[in-house]
């Protein structure tokens, strides 16, 4: 799947950055191969994803697939930066 682009707009971006997180961190950590799982959301099919930002900070985001336009979007739907115990349980310490 080719994706191409970022889907921002008031709707997401407002929640996305209330925990401090900017939108090109969001994008960088999207763009780094995170790891990514299915969210448990019944609603809407949602994507987690856990990686770092290229200043190293580690990011827990929750995203979708938006499809528009014959293309892919991921739009993020919230972020936040990781707590010590959830970095160290993810890098297996």
């Amino acid at each position: 799947m080719r994706v191409l682009g970022f889907d921002w707009d008031s709707g997401n971006w407002p929640k996305c950055g209330k925990h401090g997180v900017s939108r090109r961190e969001i994008e960088e950590v999207l763009l780094n191969t995170p790891a990514v799982m299915p969210d448990p959301n019944p609603a809407e099919p949602r994507l987690r994803a856990i990686g770092k930002t290229l200043a190293g900070r580690h990011v827990f985001l929750v995203f979708m697939l938006r499809h528009r336009d014959g293309g892919t979007f991921l739009r993020p739907i919230s972020a936040r930066y990781m707590h010590r115990k959830e970095i160290d349980h993810h890098e297996g310490r």
